[in-house]
């Protein structure tokens, strides 16, 4: 029994011992994560300083911190939120992965002249990767969530509800080769149900509220979507929808195809953000212009479009222009497409006329669409274009610019 005794007694000894070992190491781990997401978002700009961090098995909670922008040196926000982080792990190479963090709802005032107040819930952050110590290059940094998305938005002034939305997403996959190495992503982001009350706007600016009246927009209601997709080779960014659709109003819908657009030049743009946005020097001046011109040199445009759908909307403001103008609608369009060469060619570009009347005078007649789009013949670097635009002529054809309606 005596022996037994002992035995027991010298492995309850030394369970705590162990665990009194393991303490230390558990509240470095969790400091560490925090210190590791701090040091990845000053790179991006974002000043980060954490309160305290507890372990939980795989959970770590951090009671509040504080944020700033790297560079503007104003006071840095300071938030008490609890951020929980679940399902931590610390991979081989010495990074961190998460499988969500979650963020308490928000119900908070943020001004009182008028009680503006402002309510958030269901945020949520998943699949977070961060990148072991010292490596901070952007094809790390762009990987450091999957998922953001939050519920329901919410804002009133002087208790009436102004701005609304029903769910904000962005979704990003990433693709990797046998190495390891990310290859690609896809970013989708949606805004849905989005709602804002415009009729208060008339308390501030009367002239504007007038207007918004007078077309009937007092309320506006739609949706914002976004799809990216990005070829790390060769910075191959295809930006094949961003648009913002307001329903009984219009839409607009702008896209992008570059060339050049590395993690290399993301790297480049970032180091000149963690130098600060307030350097002013001569230095600083000439070292920014640098990194402009390499950037002008490595992106090539292939194509580029902004797109207006309309719903309603130009047709209301040709017959607001028209009433105040003491004239119907069919007047005033036709006074606008007779008044409309002189307009063109006050730029100075002949090349213009044949290239915008034709179009924007068939959009006055029938408001259906109107588009402004670039191709070059082949991808063309911005340095080029540049250059090319001390010859006005020369650059509509370098840059194969068009202007269509009702297509």
């Amino acid at each position: 029994m005596m022996s037994l005794s002992k035995t027991t007694s010298l492995m309850l000894a030394s369970g705590l011992a162990t665990l009194a070992l393991l303490q230390p190491a558990m509240a470095l781990d969790a400091e560490t994560f925090v210190n590791r997401i701090e040091t990845v978002y000053k790179v991006m700009g974002y000043d980060f300083s954490f309160g305290p961090a507890t372990l939980d098995g795989d959970t770590i909670t951090v009671d509040g911190g504080t944020l700033g922008i790297v560079g503007l040196g104003d006071e840095p926000m300071k938030f008490d939120t609890t951020l929980t982080f679940s399902g931590v792990a610390e991979t081989e190479d010495g990074g961190f992965t998460a499988d969500s963090l979650t963020i308490p709802d928000i119900d908070t005032d943020f001004s009182a002249d008028p009680v503006g107040h402002l309510s958030l819930t269901d945020i949520r952050v998943e699949n977070i990767v961060l990148p072991p110590e010292g490596v901070t290059g952007s094809a790390a940094l762009m990987q450091t969530a999957g998922v953001v998305a939050t519920g329901p938005l919410s804002v009133t002034r002087d208790g009436a509800e102004v701005i609304s939305i029903d769910s904000m997403d962005m979704t990003s996959e990433f693709t990797h080769d046998a190495a390891g190495a990310l290859e690609s992503l896809v970013t989708t982001t949606s805004i849905a149900g989005l709602w804002a009350d415009l009729s208060t706007v008339k308390d501030e600016e009367p002239d504007a509220g007038a207007m918004i009246e007078a077309l009937g927009l007092t309320e506006i209601n739609g949706d914002f979507n976004q799809t990216m997709t990005w070829s790390m080779g060769d910075g191959h960014l295809v930006l094949e929808e961003s648009k913002l659709d307001l329903a009984d109003a219009g839409a607009i819908d702008f896209k992008l195809d570059v060339l050049g657009f590395t993690p290399a030049i993301l790297d480049k743009i970032y180091a000149m953000q963690g130098e600060g946005l307030e350097a002013t020097s001569e230095e600083a001046q000439a070292k920014q212009m640098m990194v402009g011109m390499e950037l002008l040199q490595a992106l090539s445009i292939s194509s580029a479009s902004i797109r207006y759908d309309d719903a309603s909307l130009a047709g209301k403001l040709l017959d607001v222009f028209a009433a105040q103008s003491g004239t119907d609608r069919a007047a005033f369009v036709e006074g606008l497409k007779a008044t409309l060469p002189g307009i063109v060619a006050q730029s100075g570009i002949p090349a213009l006329t044949d290239l915008v009347v034709p179009p924007v005078s068939a959009f006055l007649d029938d408001p259906q669409s109107l588009e402004i789009s670039v191709k070059p013949p082949q991808p063309t670097s911005l340095l080029v274009l540049t250059a090319a635009a001390s010859n006005p002529a020369g650059l509509i054809s370098a840059i194969g610019l068009a202007v269509t309606a009702n297509q």
